[in-house]
Order: structure tokens, then C-alpha cells, then sequence
């Protein structure tokens, strides 16, 4: 059952991965074109949002089956068992937030540039905070 789940997780990762990063450069360029926000960008940030969220929700049911992650934690000597046991999941709990932070700024935003900017900050963020915290070991 773990070899599943953690396949899974390793799967959707590229997914939730490739989306977040088009719904960031999609906020840049929105940004410094100055071009009107559409429902189209709206989209796109918003499958980003989903898709990030469904990852965060198979990381946790890893997190509590792996043999490397929460049964693992404490043994904070050993680098690779500190990365999956709290360094992965505390970072990425925290670059999710920032970007359902995001998510949540921009609704209450009129322009056009303060909603791309938000995006830009809190996904761009997010994105850089997820990015440092994978196991690149583990997953090629």
C-alpha cells in the first residue's frame, strides 16, 4: 500500500509542479504587461491552487505510512531522515500556505496589477520554498 501511495505522490508532484509554475510566469507576465486580469488567469491560478492542495493531501497520508516520514522523526542526526521527517513536510506545509494565502488576498483585490502581483509574491514564493525542500534524491 505505501509503494502505491508514495508513487502517487511522486506522480502528481510533476503536475501540481508544471501548473504552479505556468500560474506563476502567468502572473509575471500579467504583471509586467500590464494586461488586464481575465477568467483565464483566474483559472489557471486557481488549478494550481487544487492541484497543490490534492498534493499536500497524499503527502500527508505518506507522511503518516512511510517508513521515513513521521516514525522517522526525532532521528535528527541523519540528514536524509531529518529532510522527509520534517524538513519536506514543514516546508511545504508552509509554501501551500503561502500560496492559499494568496488565493485568498487576491479575491478581495479590484486592480488588475494587485491581483498579479499578489500571485506573483505568494505563489512565487510558495514555489521557492516547495522547490528547496524536495527530496531530488528520491525522486529521480
Amino acid at each position: 500500500m505505501y509503494e502505491i501511495i508514495q508513487k502517487l505522490h511522486s506522480g502528481w508532484a510533476y503536475l501540481a509542479f508544471l501548473v504552479l509554475v505556468i500560474a506563476v510566469v502567468n502572473s509575471f507576465i500579467g504583471l509586467f504587461s500590464k494586461k488586464e486580469f481575465s477568467v483565464k488567469d483566474r483559472k489557471i491560478a486557481l488549478f494550481a491552487l487544487a492541484a497543490i492542495h490534492t498534493q499536500l493531501l497524499i503527502g500527508v497520508v505518506v507522511y503518516f505510512v512511510s517508513p521515513l516520514g513521521f516514525s522517522a522523526l526525532g532521528q535528527m542526526k541523519d540528514a536524509a531522515l531529518r529532510l522527509t521527517s520534517l524538513e519536506h513536510p514543514l516546508m511545504n506545509i508552509i509554501g501551500v500556505t503561502l500560496i492559499t494565502i494568496g488565493w485568498v488576498k487576491h479575491k478581495k483585490l479590484t486592480t488588475s496589477e494587485s491581483k498579479f502581483k499578489t500571485f506573483s509574491i505568494y505563489y512565487g514564493l510558495g514555489l521557492a520554498l516547495i522547490l528547496s525542500k524536495i527530496p531530488w534524491g528520491l525522486w529521480f
